[in-house]
């Protein structure tokens, strides 16, 4: 395992960075569903979302400092970590990165760490759904001939969108709305790949090791190799 100074942040910020992004989820959706709500609420809501993006935005540096590189090669090299810091509603992308771990150890088929994929896949699909349903619905719901104008149909929405099914029955009208359905398109299409590239890469070397192992250890009698 790599102990380098970027390794060790990397390792000792995660949970960190996982309760900053539940914490900018939870008061950017109550700030936009609460309409009701007291001003004072929704101030503080803005204040606990602004200061989840500090802690993103710090994380970043710190890990651009520690890489030993000069900015613009880390942004370069480090292209989904930008995005997400711009957008942090993205922050489930980062799954990507896991994904790219699993195809660095395709020497061998290791179920538990394919299994964490989907495993991590089938949460990101639920992250991201939930963020880019907010957004959504805070564009669409006011705007002029919408057709999302309740939080119910952005959840539709956003679920035929990430399973790339696509009823077409409703339909982002404002700009901006139209950006977030592209994301979700391009965003369910790359987890999906994520899901099944990695099930099926797993299977494929399953095969594999059963085609080369040698005839008699395929025997009722044969003993076992685990």
């Amino acid at each position: 395992m790599t102990d380098s100074p970027l390794a060790r942040w990397e390792r000792r910020n995660g949970t960190v960075l996982a309760a900053a992004s539940l914490l900018f989820l939870a008061s950017y959706a109550t700030r936009v569903l609460g309409h009701d709500l007291p001003e004072a609420v929704r101030t503080l809501c803005l204040v606990v979302t602004l200061g989840s993006w500090a802690v993103f935005a710090v994380d970043y540096v710190v890990r651009l400092r520690l890489s030993g590189l000069r900015w613009p090669r880390f942004v370069r090299t480090h292209g989904l970590d930008t995005l997400v810091l711009l957008l942090p509603l993205l922050r489930p992308l980062r799954i990507v990165q896991t994904y790219q771990r699993v195809q660095e150890h395709r020497d061998r088929p290791r179920l538990s760490l394919y299994a964490r994929v989907i495993t991590y896949s089938g949460v990101s699909v639920t992250l991201l759904g939930f963020a880019a349903s907010i957004a959504l619905y805070q564009q669409e719901h006011a705007a002029p001939g919408a057709d999302i104008r309740t939080y119910g149909d952005s959840v539709w929405f956003t679920c035929t969108t990430l399973s790339t099914v696509g009823y077409g029955d409703l339909a982002p009208v404002t700009a901006l709305g139209r950006l977030v359905a592209v994301g979700v398109m391009a965003c369910g299409l790359a987890l999906l790949g994520a899901v099944t590239g990695s099930f099926s890469s797993w299977l494929l070397q399953v095969f594999a090791r059963e085609e080369e192992r040698p005839p008699g250890n395929n025997s009722p009698g044969a003993p076992s190799r685990d």
